[in-house]
């Protein structure tokens, strides 16, 4: 079995899906790995990650839209403000995605469906540079 293991910088301008399954694909391609998995680990607490539809944008704004509504910012509930009324409401996002992603390969690219896309879920409103982990194992 052979790894490959680069990392990739994702930039976000405030709560957005950022869309980088190009640059997964770039990867798993230069790996050269024919048959195996590709794991992809956001390391932050305050993003996340999705395979979600990439046809219809309205998709995401919608969202946007329930994660907004389901934690708002500045919530009474929350105690930890550190860095604003965004901060707890962004890790409380995060725990309910996820910040892992595992997807096989099969005669080198990905297998995902027709309508999915890998994106950066960005929780906070101050833009971020958010570091992805992109590993590729197999044959």
């Amino acid at each position: 079995m052979r790894q490959f293991q680069q990392t990739i910088l994702v930039e976000t301008a405030g709560p957005s899906l950022v869309e980088f399954t190009s640059e997964v694909s770039k990867i798993v391609a230069a790996s050269g790995i024919e048959t195996g998995l590709v794991h992809v680990f956001c390391r932050h607490t305050s993003a996340s990650l999705l395979i979600q539809e990439n046809a219809d944008p309205d998709v995401q704004r919608d969202l946007l839209a329930f994660f907004k509504r389901l934690v708002p910012d500045g919530d009474p509930l929350f105690i930890h403000r550190a860095e604003g009324p965004d901060d707890m409401p962004a890790h409380v996002k995060t725990a309910l995605t996820q910040t892992t992603l595992t997807i096989p390969i099969a005669h080198g690219a990905m297998l995902l469906g027709t309508w999915q896309g890998i994106y950066l879920f960005e929780h906070r409103h101050r833009p971020h540079r958010r570091s992805i982990v992109v590993h590729v194992t197999g044959d």
